[in-house]
């Protein structure tokens, strides 16, 4: 798919579908919150190499190929290389009125 699609499926629309009125974007006004996607990396999922506070996965075992390298929250970098970087931040998010997508 392209750039713009990937996007779009992973950032944008969901952004839009939640009210997140400061996210889904890259310009000036918006939280900066991006990852930095290597598309061509290649490995297997496993549940001990993952960040996102569940003891499990669906995935594990799956071979995919694509991955995050960076993630930057409010421009900071808070993961990289597969290491989480400092201590956990974040807060409320505010949440708009959702739009519907067709």
């Amino acid at each position: 798919i392209s750039l713009e699609k990937f996007a779009a499926i992973t950032a944008t629309n969901h952004a839009r579908l939640y009210g997140l009125a400061s996210k889904g974007a890259i310009m000036v006004g918006m939280d900066a919150d991006i990852v930095l996607w290597d598309p061509q990396a290649t490995r297997t999922i496993r549940q001990d190499d993952l960040h996102h506070g569940a003891d499990y996965t669906p995935w594990e075992g799956f071979a995919v190929t694509g991955w995050p390298v960076r993630t930057l929250l409010r421009g900071r970098t808070v993961m990289a290389d597969g290491q989480v970087l400092g201590a956990p931040v974040g807060g409320h998010v505010a949440r708009g009125a959702p739009e519907v997508l067709l």
